[in-house]
């Protein structure tokens, strides 16, 4: 219809996990599950932060959300690293958790640091 504003549709690519807002949720999903049952109040700190950075990343702010997850992911993997566990530990189900999360958590602070150091920002309209 003439006069009606049209709307740009914005194509969403399907590449880095840092343009991704998975995992950031399943890190925060992880670590839930890790520390819930008995409650860890220092690592549970982390869950909201890393949902925040995955709201932010739905919302268009994809290198600030790069940058959230990157910074707490990597400060949640030195948090991870400081507690020792068992040979026989490490293959059961928790210490299948406890490496998943630590691998993502890797991943998120290597492709969000990357994402955020050369990600742009938008030039504002």
């Amino acid at each position: 219809m003439p006069g009606m504003p049209t709307k740009d549709i914005e194509k969403t690519e399907q590449g880095t996990a840092a343009e991704n807002p998975v995992p950031a949720a399943l890190t925060a999903t992880l670590i839930t599950a890790q520390h819930l049952r008995p409650p860890a109040y220092l690592p549970l700190a982390f869950v909201p932060v890393l949902l925040f950075s995955s709201y932010l990343n739905v919302n268009g702010y994809k290198t600030d959300s790069a940058g959230i997850t990157s910074a707490w992911s990597g400060a949640y993997l030195l948090l991870a690293r400081r507690r020792k566990q068992g040979f026989s530990n490490k293959f059961g189900v928790r210490g299948v958790v406890r490496g998943g999360t630590m691998g993502l958590c890797l991943a998120n602070l290597v492709g969000g640091g990357l994402a955020y150091a050369f990600g742009g920002k938008a030039p504002e309209v």
